[in-house]
């Protein structure tokens, strides 16, 4: 085990739960209309998909985003870059700096409108070739993809 690898990680932007949150009222809006349809079908008590709906609330808006916030985190050095996520599978990554090809950050509509992003790096080979760091704050990721950046640009004159 590397030390770097018992250094405490850096919590993602809190902003990140809340666009989870948002993420899972929308994977609802299916589930929402199904719904509907059976009971307008007359093919299903009301109470049923009611239910149904209720149970994956609990879960798509308020347990799983917390979960998966709370598991993820990242550490970076001088010369790498650790990301840890995951509630059932585990993955701790590190990226050598001296690996990376090149590096983007991202935003969709909904991290825009919360100021956050993802940063993503690149990398030689095929094994993680990319690792993807979101639920940074946008600043936060121009930061370290630039430091990143400069890193790269020493490590190759």
């Amino acid at each position: 085990m590397h030390l770097m690898d018992t250094e405490p990680l850096t919590k993602l932007d809190p902003s990140y739960s809340t666009v989870m949150r948002i993420e899972g009222v929308l994977a609802l809006i299916p589930l929402l209309i199904a719904g509907i349809a059976l009971y307008v079908a007359a093919e299903v008590p009301a109470w049923v998909p009611g239910i149904a709906l209720a149970i994956a609330a609990l879960v798509l808006v308020f347990y799983l985003p917390m979960k998966r916030y709370r598991s993820r985190g990242y550490h970076i050095s001088d010369d790498r870059l650790r990301v840890v996520k995951g509630v059932m599978f585990h993955a701790d990554t590190v990226v050598p700096f001296s690996r990376v090809q090149h590096l983007d950050v991202e935003q969709n509509p909904l991290e825009r409108m919360f100021g956050i992003a993802r940063l993503i790096l690149h990398t030689a080979g095929t094994h993680n070739a990319s690792v993807t760091l979101p639920g940074l704050a946008h600043d936060n990721a121009i930061t370290m993809r630039e430091a990143i950046r400069a890193h790269v640009k020493r490590e190759s004159l």
